[in-house]
């Protein structure tokens, strides 16, 4: 296995062990999209565990030199704040993020810090479902004047739909760890049988027609 995907694998099971991500094949989630699930990701967890912390964000800083050099980064509300400001300030950059709706008062804004229109920005993500919210921030940015180098995030599932949306939008995005790499990791780990590995290919194979009781 090489560094790239031992440290993939690594990024799952640290997700594992917190609880981060949920697996629960015979008792599925419910989303507020309205899908069932038999995963729930919660990444903001990551920021109560120091050295998970660190290792996260010693990952973005890796990830980041493998696109254009950036002179900002951005986080996308609410996943994204923390974590990338903990990576601006290791590198140095100014930091701002991007609400998911503008605010109703005061200057109305939806870009939060002291943005400027030369700035090259990376994008930091929690989380990849559809791609909607992470493109989203990426057009208000580029609306706003600045270039986009990039966006990362900790997770995503895989779904041939965000891959679609960042592909429309030219946006080049990469993740720490994603839902192949859990699942090999989760089996291997004894956090799931075969026969919910079996389950949970199903579900991401076609996520808004998955019917647990089939």
């Amino acid at each position: 296995m090489n560094n790239s995907k031992n440290n993939a694998a690594k990024v799952a099971d640290f997700l594992l062990q917190i609880n981060a991500v949920k697996l629960q094949p015979s008792n599925p989630f419910k989303w507020a999209s309205g899908w069932n699930s038999p995963i729930y990701c919660d990444n903001r967890k990551i920021l109560a565990y120091p050295k998970i912390r660190e290792f996260i964000k010693n990952e973005f800083i890796s990830l980041i030199k493998e696109f254009d050099t950036a002179t900002c980064i951005a986080g996308v509300a609410t996943g994204g704040i923390a974590i990338g400001a903990i990576v601006a300030e290791e590198l140095g950059l100014p930091f701002c993020y991007v609400r998911s709706e503008s605010k109703s008062h005061g200057m109305k804004n939806n870009i939060e810090g002291d943005l400027k229109q030369d700035d090259k920005v990376f994008v930091i993500e929690d989380l990849i479902s559809s791609g909607k919210s992470s493109i989203k921030a990426v057009k208000d940015l580029k609306e706003f004047g600045v270039e986009i180098t990039g966006l990362g995030a900790i997770f995503t599932y895989g779904f041939e739909v965000s891959k679609k949306n960042f592909l429309k939008e030219s946006c080049s995005f990469k993740t720490l760890s994603d839902y192949s790499v859990l699942l090999d990791t989760a089996l291997k780990n004894n956090y799931i049988s075969n026969k919910e590995l079996e389950t949970l290919v199903k579900w991401r194979n076609s996520p808004s027609t998955w019917n647990p009781n089939a």
